[in-house]
């Protein structure tokens, strides 16, 4: 089952962008950039991305706004089903539901750990993966079910156990996030001083 995919990442702050941009390339998602909402429509529209990453306080449009046009408005209607996972630094269980309400399938608050987010991207990729399958699959024969199925908890399973083995890698990657911010380490710094890291986790996803 593929576990990678298109992924569009909206978020005014640079550092943010070039981190999620790195760490998810290396993992072999493609990966597009928007600093805002009005921007993030426009590439919805040219790229069709898999999934976003969603930041809710924007300049030009907040993410509740974008969403909005993205699940509602006839112009997106081709791309109402996007799954969209938003971040805020907005610890309210309101905004919460109502970006639950809305369409969205996560919402998580800043500050974030990344591992947490890598797994909840892949769930959402995964979900969107299993739909497609489904729709394709015979469910009267048997013998097809029951292969989608084992190979379904095969792939979980791998994912797992992969998930398992970076905990550690990815928590000495975001200290190095961190650090960049601290030291206003260019982009080319930061992933010199990560690929080392990267090589393993690319591998496992390969």
């Amino acid at each position: 089952m593929k576990l990678t995919g298109k992924i569009l990442i909206v978020d005014d702050d640079k550092v943010t962008l070039d981190f999620f941009d790195i760490m998810l390339t290396k993992l072999d998602y493609e990966v597009i950039k928007a600093k805002d909402g009005i921007e993030a429509l426009e590439k919805v529209k040219i790229h069709n991305p898999d999934l976003m990453l969603l930041d809710n306080l924007l300049p030009k449009m907040t993410g509740f706004e974008v969403t909005q046009i993205i699940k509602k408005d006839k112009s997106f209607s081709d791309f109402k089903d996007l799954p969209i996972i938003m971040f805020s630094a907005l610890d309210d269980p309101e905004d919460k539901v109502l970006g639950l309400e809305m369409g969205i399938e996560d919402y998580i608050t800043k500050p974030f750990n990344f591992s947490e987010v890598l797994a909840r991207i892949r769930n959402v990729i995964r979900h969107k993966e299993l739909v497609k399958q489904l729709v394709k699959l015979d469910i009267n024969n048997k013998e097809d079910l029951s292969a989608f199925v084992l190979k379904f908890k095969d792939d979980y399973n791998s994912m797992m156990a992969m998930q398992d083995g970076i905990e550690e890698q990815i928590r000495d990657i975001e200290n190095k996030k961190n650090k960049l911010k601290e030291d206003e380490l260019s982009l080319e710094e930061l992933e010199k001083k990560i690929s080392k890291y990267l090589k393993n986790i690319s591998k496992d996803e390969r």
